[in-house]
């Protein structure tokens, strides 16, 4: 695994030479609801302008870039663990293999892996981790989009179907209200039950 904390405009140009995918994860935070990854092989032919970190972009602006993903990448994939994944792999190995799993959704194989982060998963090709990827690279920031866009429409869902729970506004994160909504109206299916509200929660209400 290559880590460079500080990356200079000459190792960009190395590390996005060839067929490289970028990956990003959503949901690692949240209490509820799938950790979402993307892995995005962008068509250097066929460029988007205005890609960056998906934190860094208005939900309209993630909206456009996401359609224009889909529309001019050569491949994009979505990979995921569940809540139950997550409360048997913890969620940093839940991540991990989300990440395998959208590499490993691509119709094209990439030559290597540029992930967002500080540490990469094992694949069968070279993989390099960045420090704030996100806003480096342009295929990681549109992974960072793709799986940003997934996520935040599964809790739209999601509060449709449970909208005490304020899911559309919070996306699971431990907000105040979402604290008090778990408090008042219990734990979902959807709940990550090793996540330390939950399970105290569960433990306070056996």
């Amino acid at each position: 695994m290559a880590l460079f904390k500080s990356i200079t405009e000459e190792q960009i140009a190395e590390l996005t030479q060839g067929l490289h995918a970028g990956v990003d994860e959503v949901g690692r935070g949240p209490l509820v609801g799938d950790v979402v990854t993307a892995a995005v092989i962008l068509d250097p032919a066929n460029p988007i302008s205005g890609l960056n970190d998906s934190k860094k972009l208005s939900e309209k602006k993630r909206d456009a870039l996401y359609e224009q993903i889909l529309e001019k990448a050569l491949a994009v994939s979505v990979g995921r663990c569940s809540p139950e994944e997550i409360d048997v792999l913890n969620i940093l190995q839940a991540t991990m293999t989300a990440m395998q799993r959208a590499v490993a959704g691509l119709n094209i194989q990439p030559e290597s892996v540029l992930i967002d982060g500080n540490r990469t998963p094992t694949f069968s090709m070279t993989a390099h981790a960045i420090v704030k990827g996100d806003g480096i690279i342009d295929a990681i920031s549109a992974a960072s989009i793709i799986a940003k866009v997934v996520r935040d429409k599964e809790m739209i869902e999601l509060d449709a179907e449970h909208p005490q729970y304020g899911f559309a506004k919070h996306k699971g994160y431990p907000t105040k209200d979402h604290m008090a909504a778990l408090q008042e109206y219990g734990v979902l299916p959807e709940y990550r039950k090793s996540f330390k509200p939950v399970r105290e929660y569960l433990l306070n209400h056996s």
